[in-house]
């Protein structure tokens, strides 16, 4: 355990692993891979050969071709990318789309844009464990349906769609399918030979790499009906222009390469951590736990407290490092508008927390937090009104 608060925030961000870490650094500075990937000369044949080793080690996270790979600056600007470059690109220009009232913001927020231009867009509702039956999906579909958008792993309940199914409903159809997989990747095995996705988002920073560089991997026969979103030099190859930063991809890759190496016993563990989490909090009365009880990624607990406001418990827990929702829209008073679409009361909704688990949690940090948690909830109903 270490010296400051215990860290259970990692659906939020995660700290670099010290090996990424060291792969970043030998890219800085005058003895390092510095050069322009762009450039024909020494320096950029040096740069250009790390980011194509880059390429291959993330292509491996999800079983990918790596010349399908579009480095981007994250999951929201990959989101934005598949969205409303595969919308834009509709030779009609408008359409309709397909995506659930759970989505990240970086996908709702685009689909909404696109509202604003003219597209269609249906928003399909989960049932109360925040899961969409693949049966939604095929009844949503339409003549004009240019995208559907699921997420594979909710950022905020870590619960778990059938992507497979809906998949290959899609490809019947012929409708793209763009995944969400920013919480997913590196934690459920990802398979994009055996599972016809179309379009698939990640980020370094949810596999303990860096900020600021994330991937989107386009099918082949999808790729050239892409409209890029931004213009310039046609860097990788056309879909995303503007000078490749080789630091931070080579230490995407390294962090994709170590979460194939450590997945499988790493998702054992924190399955245990999170067992323990709700076993010790669930001995608390009015707990309630948000999200499916099996079909999720294990390292999310999300969890309503019935009368108990969040800020205050948040406040309340100095020890601790947590969150009561998605670290993206953290500063709105309003209640969660995922665990609003899981039937979830206004309430319920403002009395929850996202405890995530990760690389660097231990039981001793659990025990503390279970410790931390049910103190502070029972002060706070003996003060409340």
């Amino acid at each position: 355990m270490s010296d400051g608060p215990i860290y259970l925030d990692y659906a939020a961000t995660t700290p670099v692993d010290p090996r990424v870490a060291e792969a970043i650094g030998a890219c800085l500075g005058p003895d390092g891979v510095f050069g322009n990937p762009a450039s024909l000369h020494a320096y950029g044949r040096a740069a250009r050969e790390v980011v194509e080793h880059a390429r291959e080690q993330v292509a491996r996270l999800v079983n990918a071709s790596p010349r399908q790979l579009v480095f981007t600056s994250g999951a929201t600007e990959s989101n934005n990318l598949a969205i409303l470059g595969t919308a834009r690109a509709a030779r009609a220009r408008t359409g309709h789309l397909i995506t659930a009232r759970t989505e990240h913001r970086a996908v709702l927020d685009p689909c909404r844009r696109l509202e604003q231009e003219g597209f269609e867009v249906s928003y399909l509702s989960p049932d109360t464990h925040g899961r969409i039956d693949p049966e939604q999906v095929r009844a949503a579909l339409r003549a004009d349906t240019v995208l559907v958008s699921i997420m594979h792993a909710n950022n905020e309940t870590g619960v778990v769609q059938a992507i497979g199914p809906i998949a290959h409903i899609c490809h019947e159809r012929g409708v793209p399918l763009h995944v969400d997989a920013a919480q997913s990747a590196g934690k459920l095995e990802i398979d994009l030979v055996r599972v016809p996705v179309d379009l698939l988002s990640f980020t370094a920073h949810k596999l303990y790499g860096p900020k600021g560089i994330g991937a989107l991997y386009c099918a082949p026969e999808r790729r050239a009906a892409l409209q890029p979103l931004q213009f310039g030099g046609g860097q990788e190859r056309g879909l995303r222009s503007g000078t490749l930063p080789v630091h931070q991809i080579a230490g995407f890759g390294v962090a994709c390469e170590l979460c194939v190496q450590l997945r499988a016993g790493e998702v054992a563990r924190i399955e245990a951590l999170r067992g323990r989490l709700w076993r010790g909090l669930s001995l608390l009365d009015g707990v309630l736990h948000n999200g499916h009880p099996t079909e999720r990624i294990a390292h999310i607990l999300n969890l309503s407290f019935e009368g108990v406001e969040g800020e205050s418990l948040l406040v309340g827990l100095p020890e601790l490092a947590i969150s009561t929702g998605s670290a993206c829209h953290s500063d709105s008073d309003e209640p969660s508008y995922v665990l609003i679409a899981l039937g979830r009361s206004p309430e319920l909704a403002q009395s929850s927390l996202r405890l995530s688990l990760g690389r660097y949690s231990t039981e001793q940090d659990v025990d503390v937090a279970i410790g931390a948690i049910s103190r502070e909830v029972r002060r706070l109903r003996r003060v409340a009104p």
